[in-house]
């Protein structure tokens, strides 16, 4: 007898309907999985034997075979589980049922129950797209699925209760959770600006790259506050929307990396890779591509420390990403696109000492260790960051001082509120969503077109003296509209020119 369950995969980051086929027929006792399974997929015929008789059922002493189709796409992982064990008990006749409109994914324990599922909340959103009414998912996963409006989540703690549920004995309670509008503003616990003695001068750049999205880049002596003020970042940062919040979470639950009990990730990412980081590990690879740090630090921060430290084919790796927001894979078996919209800031000392142009120690560096040591950062890299700020050491009267009134995060953070609010009406209908993300029409349409005398002539100055390639004379302009956009200005003055610049001093060896 032929029976047939609707089941997902996940490919990248998307899902696909997969079309479990169980044929039961006469011959030696036997279980057969097809259709380009993995080992996990491969295993699933133990823990599907194990599961239907401690589930106090009948497993066929017959000839079991099982295909995956389409056949041509690779599955993996134990998400199989419980679609293989409802398609053996369906063939077998143990259970009568029709799933034509339903879909399951979960793995199966060797007592029956349904454990948690990685990637729930992709094939819950292609089940949707594909017309499916039921999804039955692990009850562990179900907040999760929830997200996902227009289907029905229904929570399968174990195999019999779900056979009961087919059977009309016990049927499962549709799953109600709270809606993703109701999943609140998140609370933001790390380092406040409040909290990092003086660098007032880094903290307005922090601000603006917090404002239009734009890389940023700390040079300084060890001790400064550099990696302080990169932690500092997400407490300045605007709250995701509805989309980007789905848009990380599907990231996250495909990675297996939700947080227990945050089915909703509702707090721009923070990643800090540590330096040993290797190309597929920060861009995503493998076997099986699996996203990386740029693409797990989607609509948030990508925090690089010791930046010299990293390998140079590993840094190189990240360019295209920074321009084009987008991650190719590319394998044998096919390719894979990840999302790579993110904020690159980066921490780095002048020298391998740390101490080049510090007005308090002396550097014990050579002058060929300190050119050596610049140049494992290439120019074109550094010629997609926005902002270079020196961070100096912190006076001694501002570490002394018993009390010191500083700005806090919740303050910086509205006005970065009101400037971003500023981009989504500038950009409304359109799939950028600040000022970083600007190509070259945007950039003549809602940069140039509104530059002041006075700024014009600025930067006809700067392009000469400065020798600004093109993609660093838009980068200008971006951080300019940025600029304004603070200060709630629409025309760009010869002021928010003039601050973009002070920007753009990429001498690495020392203070400017």
């Amino acid at each position: 007898m032929l029976a047939k369950v609707n089941t997902c995969a996940v490919v990248g980051l998307d899902g696909a309907i997969v079309e479990v086929e169980v044929d039961i027929s006469q011959g030696l006792p036997s279980f057969t999985i097809v259709g380009l399974p993995d080992t996990a997929v491969q295993e699933a015929r133990e823990r599907v034997r194990s599961a239907i008789r401690n589930s106090g059922l009948q497993f066929p002493q017959r000839r079991i075979t099982v295909n995956l189709a389409p056949a041509d796409l690779r599955k993996e992982g134990p998400a199989y589980d419980l679609p293989i064990a409802v398609g053996v008990l369906l063939a077998s006749g143990q259970v009568m049922a029709d799933l034509a409109d339903a879909v399951l994914l979960g793995e199966l324990a060797l007592d029956g129950q349904v454990r948690h599922t990685e990637g729930v909340l992709a094939m819950a959103a292609i089940a949707r797209e594909q017309g499916f009414r039921h999804v039955y998912v692990p009850e562990a996963d179900a907040h999760e699925a929830a997200l996902v409006e227009g289907v029905e989540v229904l929570p399968v703690p174990s195999l019999a209760r779900l056979v009961a549920h087919l059977q009309g004995e016990e049927p499962l309670a549709p799953f109600a959770g709270a809606a993703l509008a109701e999943a609140g503003e998140p609370q933001w616990e790390g380092v406040d600006l409040a909290h990092v003695r003086g660098q007032e001068h880094a903290k307005r750049a922090l601000e603006v790259a917090a404002a239009g999205g734009h890389n940023l880049l700390f040079i300084g002596p060890p001790g400064a506050g550099k990696t302080l003020l990169a932690r500092a970042l997400p407490g300045i940062l605007p709250a995701m929307t509805p989309e980007e919040s789905l848009e990380v979470t599907k990231i996250y639950s495909v990675a297996g990396l939700l947080p227990p009990g945050r089915p909703l990730i509702s707090q721009r990412p923070f990643r800090a890779p540590h330096h040993t980081i290797s190309h597929a590990g920060l861009v995503g690879g493998g076997r099986i591509p699996r996203p990386g740090e740029i693409t797990l630090s989607h609509r948030g921060v990508l925090f690089l420390d010791e930046l010299p430290e990293f390998p140079h084919l590993v840094l190189e790796a990240i360019r295209q990403p920074l321009e084009d927001r987008k991650v190719t894979v590319s394998r044998a078996q096919g390719n894979v696109t990840f999302p790579a919209s993110f904020m690159l800031v980066a921490a780095m000392n002048p020298c391998p000492c740390g101490f080049y142009g510090d007005t308090s120690r002396p550097c014990t560096c050579s002058e060929a260790a300190v050119a050596r040591y610049q140049r494992r950062i290439s120019g074109p890299l550094l010629d997609r960051i926005d902002l270079f700020v020196h961070v100096p050491r912190v006076e001694q009267e501002k570490l002394l001082a018993e009390e010191v009134v500083a700005e806090p995060s919740a303050a910086v953070r509205a006005r970065v509120e009101q400037a971003r609010s500023v981009q989504r009406q500038r950009f409304q209908g359109t799939a950028i969503g600040c000022n970083a993300e600007m190509g070259p029409v945007e950039v003549r349409e809602h940069c140039q077109r509104y530059l002041d005398d006075g700024a014009r002539s600025l930067l006809s100055l700067a392009l000469g003296r400065l020798a600004l390639s093109a993609r660093a004379f838009h980068r200008v302009l971006k951080v300019a509209r940025t600029i304004a956009d603070l200060s709630g200005s629409e025309a760009i003055a010869a002021s928010h020119v003039a601050e973009a610049l002070q920007y753009r001093q990429r001498a690495l060896a020392g203070p400017p």
